[in-house]
């Protein structure tokens, strides 16, 4: 099936073969053509696989045909997403499809000037992409008005709920004209989706190109046993053997990314992290860094699992198991990308015995065994925002040991600071 079946005009044909974009993804062909008839679309698919062209470009193409600018401080169309990264990421993907138009794309996002944003918004813009907290903050100002925002998209929806913006989208989604097509995109389905959905949806079409909690399927998944104090000379064991790939490295807090990635610079390692206590520049200098190869390790919270979109990200590290078994689905899905494949290896400490099975649960398959043996499972997780506990219980070594290197080794032994 190809794009002109799908019912869209034959200059945005054009438009995505001069992006270089010939054949449309699974979710694409789905999503396309209810999108484009008016209907309410509720979409699952996993991270990767095109869902912002799925909602993008109909909404260019409805928006382009009225032929009206926006009035001052108003949208036509809104599209929330839950971090800094993915709302870039979006309004990036919405310029290349909008070229050749008159539609004007603006984005609201954290950790940046609000009375730039709060000038931008004067002229009003055809589609907006925010952030619900710094969309909050305009509207509070009463910098952008959305009764005249007849499209409304949320995408990874499911991670707006993980991180506490149901409240915000409570408080945002009366704002709208009460006539308007609304279209949630999201790699998980849990159970507060489908009260979003009652809420927020009018009898949509619901589409599904892989269930819900599935891995991408080129990636080759391994967890290696070890302590916690093992895993910096094991995960420096591991970047040593391919040394001019691209390697993201996720862990549970931003102190302890942080820590890990000073730990990687002194070094030796191209390194940089980015999470919740970088400003937006600093976020944004990391991820070019990464894109450019001038930075070969970039350490994340699970603020970069939805927010970057590097095809050539061969290696994902999950230096700490995420408390949250979905989450793992969207870090691996930073590899792999664009038909390629790619690795995710696992490091498990014996606190982490409970969240690896949480993890198997979901992708319903256990993972595979690269060292070391699996812990007991009495061993209780570590408290999210507390010291974290001395290791115990069984498991094994991780096979051979860390490489002796003539990179001088970090102090890994010390305490575990406050998250």
């Amino acid at each position: 099936m190809d794009f002109d079946m799908l019912g869209l005009p034959p200059k945005m044909i054009s438009r995505l073969a001069e992006l270089g974009i010939s054949e449309p993804t699974p979710i694409q062909k789905q999503a396309i053509p209810h999108a484009m008839n008016g209907r309410d679309v509720m979409g699952l698919a996993q991270t990767g696989t095109g869902k912002t062209a799925a909602f993008g470009l109909p909404l260019i193409n409805a928006l382009s045909t009225e032929g009206t600018k926006p009035e001052p401080k108003t949208v036509r169309g809104l599209i929330l997403a839950p971090t800094r990264e993915l709302a870039n990421q979006i309004s990036d993907s919405l310029r290349g499809f909008a070229g050749g138009t008159h539609l004007s794309i603006a984005v609201v996002v954290g950790g940046v000037s609000i009375n730039r944003q709060i000038g931008r918004l004067e002229r009003g813009a055809d589609l907006l992409v925010a952030t619900p907290g710094r969309l909050i903050d305009l509207l509070d100002r009463k910098a952008v008005r959305l009764d005249q925002t007849r499209f409304l998209v949320l995408d990874e929806a499911d991670q707006m709920l993980d991180m506490g913006f149901i409240h915000a989208l409570r408080k945002i989604a009366p704002l709208l004209a009460a006539d308007r097509q609304t279209m949630l995109f999201s790699a998980t389905m849990p159970k507060l989706m489908s009260e979003i959905a009652d809420s927020y949806l009018t009898n949509p079409i619901r589409v599904e190109v892989a269930r819900p909690g599935q891995a991408a399927d080129k990636v080759e998944q391994e967890v290696h046993f070890v302590s916690k104090d093992g895993k910096p000379d094991l995960l420096r064991e591991c970047l040593d053997r391919h040394p001019e790939d691209r390697a993201l490295v996720f862990g549970r807090t931003k102190h302890g990314c942080e820590r890990l990635m000073k730990q990687l610079d002194r070094d030796g390692y191209k390194a940089a992290s980015i999470h919740g206590n970088k400003s937006q520049n600093q976020r944004d200098r990391a991820i070019q860094g990464f894109k450019d190869g001038t930075v070969k390790v970039l350490v994340a919270t699970d603020v970069a699992a939805r927010g970057i979109d590097i095809p050539g990200v061969e290696y994902v590290y999950n230096f700490e198991l995420p408390n949250v078994p979905e989450n793992y689905v969207h870090r691996i899905g930073r590899t792999a990308r664009a038909g390629r494949d790619g690795q995710a290896v696992a490091f498990c400490a014996p606190d982490e015995m409970s969240y690896l099975r949480d993890i198997e649960k979901v992708l319903k398959g256990r993972v595979r065994v690269a060292s070391g043996a699996p812990w007991a499972e009495d061993t209780p997780p570590p408290k999210q925002g507390g010291r974290g506990r001395k290791p115990g219980g069984g498991g094994g070594k991780p096979g051979g040991g860390a490489a002796k290197s003539g990179r001088r080794r970090s102090k890994s032994g010390g305490r575990r600071r406050a998250a």
